[in-house]
């Protein structure tokens, strides 16, 4: 692993950040990628160097192909190859914090979150098939399963569904395109720590019966946690070698919903009565009928 490089993007904080700090203390040679939110870049470097990894950061723009392509001749430049890409782009504008849509928000959330995922791979895979163990994970979000519905339509908006639905056919695609030198897995995540969750701007602006709905709603009754992502990302990583064109859910159980499931009850058959009516016949009865 040494040996290994990598890019993750939207890394100046939040799950991006929590990704790059796992691999760079894994000895993962980093290129981290980061855009805006330019208040949290000295925590950023504060982080990532506190794993005395190897790392660049690169500022970029990656909806244009001038902003991927700058960040993939920055891999090969510094380091020589690459192995890793983690596909963390995205971008996502809630119901209750933006309200309607404009033409420019909707494009905004597309390009970053479709867009950007595509011109990084399709520049990335030439150099990624160079490595003995090439792998490409796309995190995602479980919007694109349900759209703007139920507890999460206050947080999913319709452009950001149907773009999260759309990676995930090309994660499929993907998988075919890079097979057999490089694996492509999709990671697709539900209600986290800093992804559609408490450390957020949306989520001060839910109500506490709202926020209790989307808890109420997940099967294990609470928000994921960095620790959650960083251990999937590392399990697609470094111990699934014969996984490709897979997708792994990350939700807590919210798909499943709050559906209890009630106790069997006792039914209205007779006991050795048939359910298709009259008497069930013992054994040996049927055995003289035979």
């Amino acid at each position: 692993m040494e040996s290994q490089v990598a890019i993750v993007t939207g890394a100046i904080k939040g799950l991006g950040l929590a990704i790059a700090k796992l691999l760079l203390k894994r000895g993962v040679k980093c290129v981290v990628t980061y855009f805006d939110w330019l208040d949290d870049l000295d925590a950023m470097h504060k982080d990532l160097q506190s794993t005395k990894g190897e790392y660049i950061a690169v500022q970029a723009d990656l909806r244009s192909e001038d902003g991927v392509k700058k960040v993939i001749e920055q891999a090969a430049q510094n380091f020589g190859q690459l192995d890793i890409l983690i596909n963390n782009i995205e971008r996502g504008g809630w119901p209750v914090v933006h309200g309607p849509y404009t033409q420019e928000q909707w494009e905004l959330e597309f390009q970053t979150t479709v867009t950007s995922k595509w011109y990084l791979f399709e520049t990335a895979l030439s150099l990624l098939k160079t490595s003995p163990s090439g792998c490409v994970v796309n995190i995602t979000s479980i919007s694109g399963y349900t759209g703007r519905t139920g507890p999460a339509g206050l947080v999913f908006n319709d452009c950001y569904s149907l773009s999260n639905r759309a990676v995930g056919l090309l994660t499929e695609q993907w998988a075919r395109m890079a097979a057999p030198n490089v694996r492509v897995n999709e990671l697709v995540l539900g209600f986290f720590e800093t992804r559609h969750g408490p450390k957020t701007r949306g989520w001060g602006v839910l109500s506490q019966e709202q926020k209790q709905a989307i808890l109420d709603h997940t099967l294990l009754g609470r928000i994921g946690t960095m620790q959650d992502v960083t251990s999937a990302v590392e399990f697609l990583i470094f111990n699934s070698p014969f996984m490709t064109g897979t997708k792994i859910v990350l939700d807590g159980g919210y798909l499943l919903g709050c559906e209890g499931v009630p106790p069997m009850p006792k039914g209205v058959v007779a006991p050795g009565e048939s359910v298709f009516g009259g008497s069930i016949l013992p054994e040996e009865t049927t055995a003289k009928k035979d």
